[in-house]
């Protein structure tokens, strides 16, 4: 295939969530930076390989760089074109083929490759150059420092554009907010010719990738260290349902004590069982955990560990009914962004914000990441009948 028929390929990319399709419009937008940051199977380097060979294709730029690291994820040790050329190579080129071979073809690929309009750099030796007509994309930023991506975008020369891919969740090698992906985010968010676009787990397509996030998230609550009442819940448990898998249990009684909820809809522990397990820890008529209630003399709520995160807020947020507002619930760059109508804003936030302090704690400690909310306006059918209400 001659590099004149991957004319207009960008457009033929079908977007099949809304992420990707407010990705495919960032990326044709005027802007000359362009962020995507979101989990691992939301098709964020795919859209924008696509987009940069469309491009040059097309004749608007000359090249494509893509420069990302190669990191054995079992050791999580770095290869470099420096430690090991061959390799750093050779793994650089499959990850390119698993991505874009499917969708344009090996031999197209390899074509690209050999002809230089698509360029694997190590993103260590990228200083010093500078980059004229030419779309850069830096994939994985979660694993690049933070000052290689600025030493990059200082050498954006004329015609040339910035694409910046990364997982601040689920593939991040540095605490929460302090990984590359994120501080790029978070300058990129600021920047005035830049456009930013947050993915989540809602806008995962590639089949497999959706069923690892949750397993991950579960891996990291069954690794939480569990305080003395937690494990005692644990023990207890374990004694009267002892076929449940219990991933967690987190105590919020001291976080209840602290932003003062007095609530009686919130429990005094949360436990959290895998799918399916439900039922074998409530028991056939809950008798199962009216006994460890009993045994405790704790008010105890369990529910099932799914990626509707919408099922937290309705097992422990002070107010019962909230959840019915909540409009989205996901990632959004390295927090969790809960949507909420603007009309029930105040229940949602608490006096003095206790109510989201409380929830953001409780979530903190499950999974590692801070909670904010976005107030949306109600729309279609929902604010007709809000409109009718009223």
């Amino acid at each position: 295939m001659a590099l004149e028929e991957l004319k207009g390929v960008f457009e033929k990319l079908e977007p099949k969530t809304p992420g990707q399709e407010e990705l495919k419009d960032a990326l044709a937008s005027e802007k000359d930076l362009v962020g995507v940051f979101g989990p691992t199977g939301t098709g964020k380097s795919l859209f924008s390989i696509i987009y940069a060979i469309s491009k040059v294709a097309e004749g608007d730029y000359q090249r494509v760089v893509l420069a990302r690291p190669v990191i054995d994820v079992v050791s999580g040790r770095e290869v470099t074109i420096l430690s090991d050329p061959e390799t750093y190579r050779r793994l650089a080129a499959e990850y390119l083929m698993d991505i874009i071979g499917g969708f344009l073809g090996v031999d197209v690929v390899k074509k690209l490759l050999g002809d230089e309009r698509l360029i694997l750099v190590d993103p260590h030796f990228l200083r010093g150059r500078t980059f004229d007509n030419s779309v850069i994309i830096i994939d994985d930023a979660q694993s690049i420092p933070p000052e290689a991506i600025v030493e990059i975008i200082t050498r954006l020369g004329s015609n040339s554009k910035l694409i910046v891919a990364g997982d601040p969740v689920f593939q991040r090698t540095a605490e929460a907010g302090r990984d590359g992906a994120s501080l790029a985010r978070e300058i990129l968010q600021n920047e005035p010719t830049a456009v930013v676009v947050d993915m989540g787990i809602k806008d995962i397509v590639r089949p497999g990738a959706r069923r690892g996030v949750k397993l991950l998230l579960e891996l990291q609550m069954r690794r939480r260290e569990l305080s003395e009442t937690e494990r005692k819940i644990l023990e207890t448990a374990k004694l009267h349902a002892p076929d449940a898998d219990i991933i967690t249990i987190i105590d919020l009684q001291d976080m209840k004590r602290a932003w003062e909820i007095a609530s009686e809809h919130v429990p005094d522990a949360l436990i959290i069982v895998k799918e399916g397990h439900l039922g074998r820890l409530i028991g056939r008529g809950g008798e199962r955990i009216q006994k460890i209630e009993g045994d405790l003399g704790l008010k105890l709520r369990a529910i099932e560990f799914t990626l509707d995160f919408k099922e937290l807020v309705r097992a422990a947020h002070p107010v019962s009914w909230i959840h019915k507002h909540v409009v989205d619930f996901d990632f959004a760059g390295p927090q969790l962004r809960m949507k909420v109508y603007s009309d029930y804003m105040g229940p949602m936030l608490g006096q003095k914000g206790a109510h989201i302090r409380f929830f953001d704690e409780m979530i903190k400690k499950l999974v590692g990441v801070g909670v904010y909310v976005e107030p949306v306006e109600p729309v279609g059918e929902e604010s007709r009948r809000r409109r009718r209400r009223r």
